[in-house]
């Protein structure tokens, strides 16, 4: 034979002995039998509840399939989502502006953003709704008008809203921005870019992505906040169930048509803000 032969020949691994692999131990999987119990019972509880829900004749399910799709509902839910949208523009576009402030260099706007956060994250949304419906009584007038012509329910609503979300709004700016790498910043000085350039084209679009999802909790959360108007005559989705089972009396089942309409649009919400995150997390490695 030649040498390359006896080179193939010594290079072949040699088939394992029958012996041998018989005698290395078979790996067994421990049973979990602590997660199936577990498992097991959490979906019995859960299949007991979902049929509770259902047999149970006060929620009255039929009343609830009357009055999901009525007018006065439907006008209210509108008015709950032109707010929360009309919000959460507003919201955050002040509170990029604050953000902006708290990170800024000039210790007058650092100070003024900083004192604008603590304020209105101090003061509880229900007080601040109160403080602007009775605006009133400390200013009668602004600009010559009226402020009872000037300020209506929905007005204040936005303002009061408004400003409170602001406040959340530009912390979870403000750590969007922080969280882009110094880097990229001290390289887009060294092109020459400005300050706002660098904001606009650099930081905001990869702060983009720590932003994205607190904001997704935020408009979910300001979407089922909304519902605390209806404490100064805002006419929004509960208000507008309120309306009804005043006159009917059937509390359970209407207040069943509001919850189901917030369960359906935060549902819509939560899978908007999957693809949006999903959009801005482009070029990352992230387990799903």
């Amino acid at each position: 034979m030649s040498s390359d032969t006896l080179a193939n020949i010594a290079s072949t691994p040699t088939p394992p002995d029958p012996a041998d692999v018989e005698a290395v131990p078979r790996i067994v999987p421990r049973p979990r039998v602590g997660q199936w119990t577990a498992a097991v019972a959490v979906l019995v509880l859960l299949a007991l509840a979902a049929t509770s829900v259902v047999r149970n004749e006060a929620f009255q399910w039929d009343v609830v399939a009357d009055y999901f799709t009525t007018a006065s509902v439907l006008r209210g839910l509108w008015l709950t989502l032109w707010l929360t949208a009309l919000v959460m523009v507003l919201g955050f576009a002040l509170g990029t502006l604050l953000a902006v402030a708290r990170l800024s260099a000039n210790p007058v706007l650092r100070s003024v953003g900083w004192g604008y956060v603590w304020f209105f994250r101090s003061m509880p949304i229900l007080v601040q709704l109160l403080f602007w419906f009775n605006i009133g009584a400390l200013y009668p007038e602004l600009f010559g008008v009226k402020t009872v012509n000037l300020l209506g329910p929905v007005t204040i609503a936005v303002v009061g809203l408004t400003l409170h979300e602001a406040a959340y709004a530009a912390e979870v700016v403000r750590g969007g921005i922080l969280s882009v790498d110094r880097g990229q910043v001290e390289a887009a000085q060294s092109l020459g870019l400005g300050r706002w350039r660098r904001l606009r084209r650099i930081v905001l679009p990869q702060a983009m992505r720590s932003i994205v999802p607190p904001a997704g909790n935020m408009l979910i959360g300001t979407l089922k906040g909304t519902s605390i108007v209806s404490v100064i005559a805002v006419q929004d989705l509960l208000y507008s169930v309120q309306l009804v089972y005043h006159r009917t009396y059937q509390v359970i089942p209407l207040l069943m048509v509001a919850t189901l309409w917030y369960v359906v649009v935060t549902s819509v919400l939560s899978v908007g803000q999957y693809y949006v995150e999903r959009h801005y997390a482009h070029g990352l490695e992230r387990a799903r």
